[in-house]
Formats: structure tokens, sequence, C-alpha cells
């Protein structure tokens, strides 16, 4: 069994982050679900969250994702999201303010996408 896996993560618009990871999290419409080196092939319709990638260098970098598939084969996997960012990349401050306008207009979509953002900033 390898030790470590290859990592995509990839949004519409950009590579959000690429490397060698022990371990990556993530939310299905089945479920969330860990992936290790090892793991059986599997593609999954991904549900908006945080993913979680611990590095090969033992760091922590988690991404709000929204929307998209997950794909595992050969210890390579691939996120690729309709958006994505990192929780380096998002302001706190501003999606609070997102998320208040977004509850009083009723935007539903709007108020869960910030709801994500602000759990991946607080789970980094």
């Amino acid at each position: 069994m390898a030790a470590e896996l290859h990592v995509e993560l990839v949004a519409a618009d950009r590579q959000v982050w690429s490397g060698e990871a022990t371990l990556v999290v993530a939310r299905t419409t089945s479920g969330d679900i860990g992936v290790m080196p090892g793991h059986q092939p599997l593609l999954g319709v991904l549900e908006s969250g945080p993913v979680t990638i611990r590095t090969s260098e033992g760091e922590t970098v988690v991404a709000a994702v929204h929307g998209g598939f997950i794909s595992f084969a050969d210890n390579k996997l691939s996120l690729l999201a309709e958006t994505a960012e990192l929780a380096d990349e998002i302001d706190a401050k501003r999606i609070e303010q997102e998320l208040q306008r977004a509850k009083a207009e009723g935007d539903v979509h709007a108020a869960r996408r910030a709801e994500v953002r602000l759990r991946t900033v607080t789970a980094s």
C-alpha cells in the first residue's frame, strides 16, 4: 500500500491545490468520505462543504467546495468542483456580511454557500 496519494483540486476557472497527501475528507451525496492511499476506485458527486487535505508534510489544507465530482483510481484523487477556494483566501468578515444579506433577502442558495465558506474558515 502506498504511503501517499496525488491530489488535484480543480475549480471550473483554476487549479486550486495540487500535491501529495495522506488523507482527504470530502462530502458527497452519499455522505462524508475519507480517501487514503490504496482506497478502492470511486466516482461520486460532491456536495457543498469543506474539503480537508492532510498533506504528506503533515499540514492541513482546507477548501470550500461547491458542487462537482470526486474520482479516485491508481492513487490519484481528482476533485473537480464548480467553485472552490482555500480557507486562507476567504475573508470571514465579508462572508458574514454576505450571509446576513442573503438571509435578509431570503436567498437560500447564497446563504448556504456563505455558511460553507464560514465553516471552512473555522475548520482550518
